[in-house]
């Protein structure tokens, strides 16, 4: 059996925004269908709220209507309460095959991080804004799948530190801001490597794949948290607990998620070993990607967004 696992930021998907759905779905249904996913990863799933209903992904089941990811299997992120998606940025995984246990995960693992803000008199902590969404998938032997988009390098709000949506007030106050989103950002990664690792723990064999955006380039400290390559833990009986970073497989002219001003790889399929050993292809869609830097100067939006969605194909027999 082959097995093609993708991901895909769809950026701010809503049925609002600059761009109509009208626009968009044409657009990201030629994506998905290029995938031929038979698990497809999704970030910045937005919600919509009907008048006095509770929030429901109406937007993404106009996108998969007419395609058979609409009768895939699904796991989504939902609210604190558990009822019903979150607002903005939902995790969202569609699967062929059978999902079997799933757990949002924040601040499981790693605490929140206590922070007293330097310019001011108080202190709080500093959390996650989105959790890990953890799913176990049937496909013939139990798939460990995490799906997660860590902070962007975009700096947090700090206390009187804004002169307005964009800008600041002084540098001293963005830079506590920019400190917070990189220690966020690797926090986050750490939990979810603590995820795998006691996946590992119960069964060394697993197959696991951590999919998503990272915001996090290859030698970024996100990455190689999630990836623990052998040359940073020193320790050659940890060799089997590394994460093979698939995009490596691609040649460096394409290997690239997102343009600005440059490519930037910062979508990535991270696999075990075991899983790592049956990928038999890996692609990124980035053909005619537009660079977001450019499209800001000359007031553009893309109807597919400005991430380049990745698929890797796997001998799952």
């Amino acid at each position: 059996m082959r097995l093609r696992i993708a991901t895909y930021n769809l950026e701010n998907f809503d049925d609002t925004g600059p761009l109509s759905l009208e626009e968009r779905l044409p657009v990201l249904r030629r994506y998905i269908d290029r995938l031929d996913a038979d698990i497809l990863c999704l970030q910045e799933v937005n919600a919509q709220e009907p008048p006095k209903r509770p929030r429901t992904l109406a937007a993404l089941e106009r996108l998969v209507a007419g395609t058979p990811y609409a009768g895939f299997h699904r796991a989504g992120t939902s609210s604190d309460g558990g009822d019903y998606p979150r607002d903005i940025h939902n995790l969202v995984v569609l699967s062929r095959h059978p999902i079997g246990a799933v757990e949002q995960v924040a601040h499981s693992l790693v605490p929140p991080i206590a922070w007293r803000w330097l310019d001011a008199q108080r202190s709080e902590p500093v959390r996650f804004e989105r959790p890990v969404l953890s799913v176990v998938i049937d496909v013939g032997r139990p798939l460990h799948l995490l799906n997660l988009h860590l902070r962007a390098p975009l700096a947090v709000a700090v206390p009187g530190g804004k002169a307005g949506p964009f800008a600041w007030k002084t540098v001293p106050a963005w830079a506590e801001g920019y400190f917070l989103a990189g220690l966020k950002r690797q926090a986050q990664a750490l939990e979810a490597r603590l995820l795998v690792d006691a996946i590992q723990d119960r069964d060394p064999d697993a197959w696991i794949v951590v999919a998503g955006d990272l915001n996090a380039e290859e030698r970024e400290v996100p990455l190689t948290i999630l990836t623990a390559p052998l040359d940073a833990t020193g320790n050659p009986a940890l060799a089997g607990r590394t994460l093979a970073r698939l995009a490596d497989r691609m040649p460096a002219e394409r290997r690239y998620t997102v343009r600005h001003g440059r490519g930037l790889l910062l979508d990535h399929l991270l696999v075990s070993r075991p899983l790592a050993e049956r990928c038999l292809s890996v692609e990124i869609l980035n053909a005619g990607l537009a660079d977001e830097v450019e499209a800001a100067n000359a007031g553009f939006d893309d109807p597919a967004g400005f991430h380049a969605p990745m698929v890797a194909a796997f001998d799952a027999r």
